[in-house]
């Protein structure tokens, strides 16, 4: 039986090492981590539970095909439903919108809360859904690093297409030319953030991603998001998956330009395949410090990261839901701050994730877990703990204009995670959630593929690499390189 060992037990490490434990490889997993998932983990804070990292769950497919394929029923180990509302919006003129789910809904609700047409709503979900349709195969599903990829049935048909991708325009650009109400242009340009990008740098084509939410739907896993993890974890276990935590992997072994194995508290252990669920940057620097390194790749602009707070909250608010998102009143600023001089506006769009409202356990009776994040810059040694003080302050003030409440008399128990800590949890480089940016029209071509150029049996699964950040492109990550090996 062929060994093979996967460094990282974040959800693309979990899910490579059950298909290749499927392939019939004895499988290893080395996690630093006392505990498997990476960001997708839980915190309890008193008595509250949070979800610590994702807390969106689109494409739930991507999650059962892998219990589908051990051969077991998803529904025994894995349960989810569709939420009906997809996300409440607010802005601080008063205006609030909550966006119902399914594409009829959407395109009536829009059409009655913005000053925009149903055909000019519904040619853009369908536009939304065309880009997807077209780009999913070859961006998403296969590598873009090996030339059988461009020779596919799939990429002529998107190559033909090329001008409906809206590739040269920016996601901003292309929405400001389809609508003029201000409220939705905000609406559509949010998208960007889920690659960790700015709406007025990412390209147009990014404007496929609201199919994902309008056109395919929002769920809420039984459990909350943490339950994603820790099932396919269970799963990997069942199929004869090894896990070992509190292992930190320190060099990848080569030989002659191939990956024998890793070194761990001085031991070698060999495999014949070795898979890094570690953020590239990372793995380069610390695993692979003696090989060449890309430095283009490495060189490449961060995403943005993130401050969290996880606030327990006395009360139930009834203006919110499980997703919620307060806008800035200078959104455009307000990216420039985070991309630009790598600091925090002091009007951060807000969002808030409150899983109680779907998991009455998170929280005690009449209160609620209250998960309120802020897009920020990665980590390049800003003052943070000046940031976390001010940022506190304005988002506070901020939710207390909109919703009308005096949320700090309100917050039972308090944690923080910022940038640097989402760095030495997950040795994401500068605690980007993302890897790099999307910040231009090349950037999924400059990802870092799925597998070593110049070095054999070494591949790379996780949000750092081809096809990107987020649970779907991470699990299909995973796919492509079970596919390739």
């Amino acid at each position: 039986m062929q060994e093979a060992i996967v460094i990282g037990a974040g959800i693309a490490g979990i899910a490579a090492s059950i298909r290749l434990a499927v392939k019939g490889y004895n499988v290893n997993v080395y996690e630093a981590n006392d505990y498997p998932g990476g960001k997708m983990t839980s915190i309890n804070v008193g008595d509250f539970r949070f979800d610590a990292g994702p807390s969106l769950f689109t494409l739930p497919g991507l999650v059962t095909e892998l219990f589908e394929l051990c051969g077991d029923e998803p529904e025994e180990y894995f349960k989810y439903d569709k939420k009906e509302t997809i996300c409440n919006y607010f802005w601080d003129d008063g205006y609030n919108y909550s966006m119902p789910s399914g594409r009829t809904e959407i395109i009536q609700g829009m059409a009655n809360h913005f000053d925009v047409s149903e055909s000019t709503i519904d040619s853009y979900l369908e536009r939304s859904k065309v880009k997807y349709d077209l780009t999913n195969p070859i961006f998403i599903e296969k590598s873009l690093h090996k030339l059988s990829t461009y020779f596919s049935k799939e990429t002529i048909v998107a190559f033909l297409n090329m001008l409906r991708l809206d590739l040269f325009s920016t996601l901003h650009g292309k929405n400001r030319k389809v609508f003029s109400d201000s409220k939705l242009i905000q609406i559509f340009d949010r998208f960007a953030t889920y690659n960790g990008s700015s709406p007025y740098q990412t390209s147009g084509i990014m404007s496929m991603i609201p199919h994902l939410e309008m056109g395919l739907g929002t769920y809420f896993p039984e459990g909350g998001m943490k339950s994603i993890s820790q099932s396919l974890y269970e799963l990997a276990k069942r199929q004869g998956v090894k896990f070992h935590f509190s292992q930190f992997v320190e060099e990848i072994l080569l030989e002659d330009k191939k990956a024998l194995g890793v070194k761990i508290n001085g031991e070698i252990i060999k495999s014949d395949v070795l898979i890094s669920n570690m953020d590239i940057f990372s793995t380069y620097k610390k695993l692979l410090s003696k090989h060449r390194q890309p430095k283009k790749i490495l060189d490449q602009e961060r995403s943005s990261s993130a401050l969290i707070f996880y606030w327990g909250v006395n009360g139930n608010h009834s203006k919110l839901d499980l997703h919620n998102i307060l806008f800035s009143d200078s959104y455009k600023e307000e990216f420039n701050y985070i991309f630009e001089k790598k600091e925090i506006h002091k009007d951060p769009t807000i969002y808030i994730n409150i899983s109680s409202k779907c998991n009455d356990s998170d929280a005690p009776t009449n209160c609620e877990n209250w998960f309120v994040m802020i897009n920020t810059p990665s980590d390049t040694g800003q003052d943070w703990d000046a940031f976390i003080s001010k940022s506190r302050k304005n988002i506070i003030e901020k939710i207390d204009k909109v919703l009308n409440i005096d949320l700090e008399s309100l917050i039972l128990e308090e944690d923080i995670l910022d940038p640097r800590l989402i760095e030495s949890r997950t040795s994401s480089h500068q605690g980007s959630l993302y890897g790099t940016s999307s910040n231009s029209q090349y950037s999924a071509f400059l990802r870092h593929p799925n597998f070593s150029r110049d070095i054999s049996n070494l591949y790379f699964v996780g949000g750092s690499v081809h096809p990107g950040g987020g649970i779907p492109l991470c699990l299909n990550s995973a796919k492509i390189v079970s596919n390739l090996i």
